[in-house]
């Protein structure tokens, strides 16, 4: 089983791409809090990998320091670069959960009220998760 569900921060602000088909993907990299990290390391840093209207919603409505949940699996892959073997370890995200509204990073007392803090699946049509949905 291949599963991962993290809850981060944006290190960045999204990078949206088209493949040479008109394939949206987009990536972006998630802080996540490590309780355990020993040391000044309190955070690991997490590449997402999303892609078509997942991708398009993501580039549009992220932006650097958004708290976001991502559910999807992990995906390793390798190339050449300069004749040395490049290794890569990313998720590639099922859906995205915008978990607080670009106004509420500034104002953290406001209600929550984005229209777009919900899920979004690869088909792009929002999605509820409920606590009986987590694996955990």
């Amino acid at each position: 089983m291949n599963v991962v569900a993290l809850v981060g921060r944006l290190t960045r602000d999204p990078e949206l791409r088209y493949t040479p088909n008109g394939v949206a993907t987009c990536t972006f990299t998630l802080a996540v809090e490590n309780p355990f990290a020993k040391g000044d390391k309190k955070a690991d840093f997490i590449n997402i990998v999303t892609w078509k209207q997942t991708a398009e919603h993501c580039a549009n409505y992220l932006k650097k320091g958004r708290q976001t949940g991502v559910s999807g699996r992990i995906s390793t892959r390798d190339y050449e670069k300069d004749g040395r073997k490049v290794y890569v370890t990313e998720i590639i995200a099922d859906s995205v959960r915008f978990l607080e509204s670009n106004n509420q990073q500034d104002k953290p007392s406001q209600p929550q009220n984005d229209p777009f803090a919900n899920a979004f699946t690869g088909d792009g049509k929002p999605t509820d998760i409920s606590d009986e949905d987590l694996p955990f």
